[in-house]
């Protein structure tokens, strides 16, 4: 019973996880579209503190997520696609705001989901 509530919780991880993914790709390509649109409007959403420390967030949580995913279920490929997307993802942080970092962002956000979901299957 108590495999199953660990079953659970690392799954819900990963759903948590695919859910801050989204939200940050929706916050990528909304900070695009309002910054073509409304200067104003688009400099609340596109601070680089906001991008920073969503960024951050995620990738906390997505490598808590994946960690527990590998010593449960023991499977590498999970965790070593989702590696893949948080390293993408902290190099996005290392470039200049409103440059090619979006574009590096989303595709990690984009990679790092894809492990997630790796490794909610692979918990099945």
């Amino acid at each position: 019973m108590a495999a199953m509530a660990i079953a659970l919780h690392t799954s819900g991880l990963d759903r948590m996880a695919i859910g801050l993914s989204g939200i940050c790709f929706v916050h990528c390509l909304a900070s695009a579209v309002l910054l073509a649109m409304l200067s104003a409007a688009g400099g609340l959403l596109g601070s680089p503190l906001v991008h920073e420390v969503g960024l951050v967030l995620a990738m906390l949580m997505g490598a808590l997520a994946l960690g527990r995913g590998l010593v449960e279920h023991g499977f590498m490929m999970p965790s070593a696609i989702g590696s893949l997307g948080l390293g993408v993802m902290a190099g996005a942080l290392t470039l200049p705001h409103g440059g090619s970092e979006e574009l590096y962002t989303v595709v990690g956000v984009a990679i790092l989901a894809l492990g997630h979901q790796l490794n909610r299957i692979a918990e099945d």
